[in-house]
């Protein structure tokens, strides 16, 4: 048997949040092997373990896979969370790009200078109501199933799910318009491996702090 998924990262949720959520509510146990310093970084690079040179970098089935579309792909088409034909891949493809856009947003706003940060949280509350929430809102109407995709649990409602409640740590009022979409975040937190993964202690990692970002600087800024 194949052993555990190893996840290269550093220990807070950047771009392996989405990666580690997936595994989880499918229901698979992953080691996480910390960078903490430009010198941890240096040697994945140096034994050519990273392609681009960046991370997050997944060993998966004997692969050591970067590009953080290319391993939720690989773990979604995996674990049956990638729809059961080439029509619901797309679909699931343009949610999760959605998705995306919109998480990319919430994702750099640490990043951001102290003198802009209202401007960008005011924009990306502007956009979460306006834009996309709606969205995803109309596709659940527009078909009045369960799940975004063919009536089953794919990437698509985990991905969005994990977004929401990063929308609600930005302002829990954002999903009061949404009545389905906070069905869909209650139905999928539910499911019990994403349950498991919601508890404290387990490998979700907390918001971005001023220490947490410090840290990420050391280990990217310095390699």
């Amino acid at each position: 048997m194949a052993g555990k998924p190893i996840l290269h990262y550093f220990n807070g949720r950047g771009r392996m949040e989405c990666i580690r959520w997936l595994l989880a509510a499918a229901g698979v146990e992953f080691e996480e092997k910390f960078i903490e310093n430009p010198n941890d970084l240096n040697k994945l690079k140096n034994d050519g373990s990273l392609l681009f040179q960046q991370v997050p970098m997944v060993e998966i089935d004997g692969m050591k896979l970067v590009q953080t579309r290319a391993i939720l792909n690989y773990i979604a088409t995996k674990y049956n969370l990638y729809g059961k034909d080439a029509k619901e891949r797309a679909l699931i493809d343009m949610y999760t790009e959605g998705v995306a856009d919109l998480g990319e947003m919430i994702l750099l706003l640490p990043l951001c200078p102290p003198n802009e940060k209202d401007a960008k949280v005011a924009s990306i509350k502007e956009k979460s109501t306006n834009r996309y929430l709606p969205a995803f809102e109309k596709v659940l109407k527009s078909h009045g199933q369960d799940y975004l995709v063919g009536n089953k649990l794919s990437r698509a409602d985990i991905q969005l799910v994990e977004l929401l409640y990063y929308v609600e740590e930005l302002d829990p009022s954002l999903l009061a318009n949404f009545p389905l979409l906070k069905a869909l975040k209650t139905r999928v937190s539910n499911l019990p491996t994403v349950k498991k993964f919601l508890q404290p202690g387990s490998q979700r990692k907390p918001p971005m702090d001023a220490k947490k970002l410090e840290e990420a600087r050391k280990v990217f800024m310095s390699s």
